[in-house]
């Protein structure tokens, strides 16, 4: 993988969307105004940032249990030779917010929403169904607030 080079400004821009995003009907001409720079600017560089891997996600966690639905982590032991059709699978389900490898036993980590615990239970075993390979759910059973950031 070639190495990539940030300048001043998408250092900047990296560093301060970490703490917070505004919400405003111009989000990003706030947050553009704030940094000094222009609002096109902004949106074409964490455009740049995400497709050259330096972001892998823009935008907003939500505390979905707040919002009415529920959620669970969840992984799967799946063969090499079929991670990519299972993760296409896993993909095109709404219900999936995202899905990646990891160097593991259970080597297939994703999330499961939806508004309630049936639904939920439903989706598993769905994807069960579909893959043929057993779906570990890993609720949470407590959570922390560690309000990480990474300065680069």
């Amino acid at each position: 993988m070639p190495e990539i080079v940030l300048d001043e400004t998408d250092r900047r821009i990296v560093n301060e969307l970490q703490g917070g995003f505004p919400v405003s009907a111009r989000p990003f001409r706030t947050a553009a105004r704030r940094m000094r720079i222009n609002e096109v600017d902004l949106i074409a560089r964490v455009k740049k940032l995400l497709a050259n891997g330096v972001l892998t996600r823009f935008g907003p966690l939500f505390q979905i249990e707040r919002a009415g639905g529920q959620y669970v982590l969840c992984a799967m032991q799946v063969p090499a030779d079929r991670f990519d059709e299972i993760a296409a699978t896993l993909g095109a389900m709404r219900e999936v917010a995202h899905n990646y490898e990891r160097t593991h036993t259970l080597n297939m980590w994703f999330v499961v929403a939806a508004e309630t615990q049936p639904e939920i239970d439903a989706v598993l075993a769905d994807i069960a169904t579909k893959t043929g390979i057993e779906v570990i759910a890993m609720p949470k059973l407590r959570e922390y607030f560690l309000d990480l950031r990474f300065t680069v």
